[in-house]
């Protein structure tokens, strides 16, 4: 999806002008996680450890869910 900025040109008046705000937000998201991985190892591999401990932990939530709600 592309977001619309109105602008004012000189001699032209309003136009509208293509911004492709998602395409610019995910290279600053990529250049962001890449400065983060050279900066603070560390600190980046404990993230992606809780981030997956708790992907782990909502999975094992549902398997009790659905193993309730099935007896």
């Amino acid at each position: 999806m592309i977001a619309q900025i109105r602008v004012y040109t000189a001699g032209n008046g309003l136009q509208e002008a293509p911004m492709q705000v998602k395409k610019v937000a995910t290279y600053v998201l990529v250049a962001f996680v890449i400065f983060y991985l050279f900066t603070r190892p560390a600190q980046a591999a404990s993230a992606v450890n809780g981030v997956f401990d708790g992907i782990v932990h909502g999975a094992n939530q549902l398997a009790v869910f659905f193993t309730n709600v099935l007896a």
